[in-house]
């Protein structure tokens, strides 16, 4: 029964680290409509919580060196709640403030996932690697496309429906409460981690892989509809095949972990990832209104992968979960902040080249350096 809770309430957070951020989107117009936001207002919720994703992440790690990463983890789904559903109850101040406080505990959370893989399931780090990420992505993709139909059938508003998405994040406390009350959950005794960590040269491999994974994603995310709609597809088209690509990505965080973690070395997982999502870009690039299904999915099999590869990595380097929670932090971090940049600076080259071709191309440069430094953040190595 222990076991049983402890893997239902580790599933369930892992679905809970995308949706307060997935859900605005669909939700944005009502919202700018309702509290009078301009479109750089709407967009600012956005960045407002992907910038405290950056900032915020390196608290984990001292957290659970105080409380421990089950008390860390446990903290993380309540503030999460508590911020998703202040959100909805005031004017501009009170939204922005619930979107910061919200992205802020899934900022503590997304570091302390991987410690807690390393913790609680040594040694089967590859398969739960996998169904941390697959759950990840699926809550990110399940959210954008029940959110509106949720609103429909209660007819709550936006509002009412942001504080609905409380509900799975305080059901996941309710089953982790008793990992985080078990003896087993205190503070994390060791040396520091951040010291350890910081000297390495593999966590500024792994950090660029994070970083520059996340650039490429983010980009595809924020402007793939607009570049299908400028190449001649319907926009109903264009939102199937985005939805596509993220579903193929669930499948592919599932399965890739479970095989590179039987590895000693991931380089060559992490270099295919790279060219599967090298070949999507092109795809787009040369001929997006030409079987887009297909680069839709070659796409999704590499962006899924490289991202479930670079925690895969992140939690197989160090040897203890203080360094694993440490390396997370650095990586993670950094990761989002180079993200948060990718699709604005996507935007500006769109705008000085009018056209999509110069922008795509930049993005085939940066995952070229994407795949040099996977090459080397993917080969064995141990923090001592």
């Amino acid at each position: 029964m222990r076991s049983a809770l402890l893997v239902a309430g580790f599933v369930l957070a892992a679905l809970n680290l995308r949706p307060a951020i997935a859900g605005v989107s669909p939700l944005l117009d009502e919202i700018m409509s309702d509290v009078g936001l301009s479109p750089a207002g709407g967009g600012a919720i956005t960045t407002v919580m992907v910038v405290c994703l950056g900032v915020f992440g390196p608290v984990a790690p001292l957290l659970a060196r105080r409380v421990g990463l089950d008390r860390t983890l446990l903290a993380g789904l309540i503030v999460l709640a508590a911020g998703v559903a202040l959100r909805g109850l005031g004017g501009a101040l009170v939204l922005y403030l619930g979107s910061a406080l919200a992205a802020t505990a899934i900022a503590v959370m997304n570091v302390s996932m991987p410690g807690i893989v390393k913790h609680h399931f040594p040694s089967r780090i590859n398969l739960l690697t996998g169904v941390y990420v697959s759950g990840v992505v699926a809550g990110s993709a399940a959210v954008s496309a029940v959110v509106i139909p949720m609103e429909h059938a209660t007819g709550y508003g936006w509002r009412g429906v942001s504080a609905l998405l409380a509900v799975p994040a305080l059901l996941a406390a309710l089953l982790w409460l008793p990992q985080a009350l078990s003896e087993q959950a205190g503070p994390q005794n060791g040396p520091r981690p951040y010291g350890i960590v910081l000297r390495s040269r593999v966590t500024w491999y792994v950090t660029g892989l994070m970083g520059l994974q996340s650039l490429t994603f983010y980009v595809m995310l924020a402007w793939l509809p607009t570049i299908f709609l400028d190449a001649g597809l319907p926009a109903d088209q264009a939102g199937y095949l985005l939805s596509l690509t993220n579903l193929v990505q669930v499948a592919a965080s599932l399965t890739v972990p479970v095989l590179a973690g039987r590895r000693p070395s991931q380089v060559s997982y992490v270099v295919g990832a790279g060219a599967l999502t090298v070949f999507g870009y092109l795809g787009v690039l040369l001929a997006p209104a030409t079987v887009p299904w297909l680069w839709m999915i070659v796409l999704g099999l590499g962006q899924g992968a490289s991202f479930a590869l670079a925690l895969l990595i992140i939690t197989l380097r160090p040897a203890d979960p203080a360094a694993v929670t440490a390396l997370s932090a650095v990586a993670q971090s950094a990761g989002y902040v180079v993200a948060a940049l990718g699709p604005l600076l996507f935007g500006l080259l769109r705008e000085v080249s009018g056209g999509w071709s110069v922008p795509l191309t930049a993005g085939l440069g940066v995952l070229a350096v994407q795949i040099l430094v996977g090459w080397f953040a993917g080969r064995p190595a141990t923090f001592r």
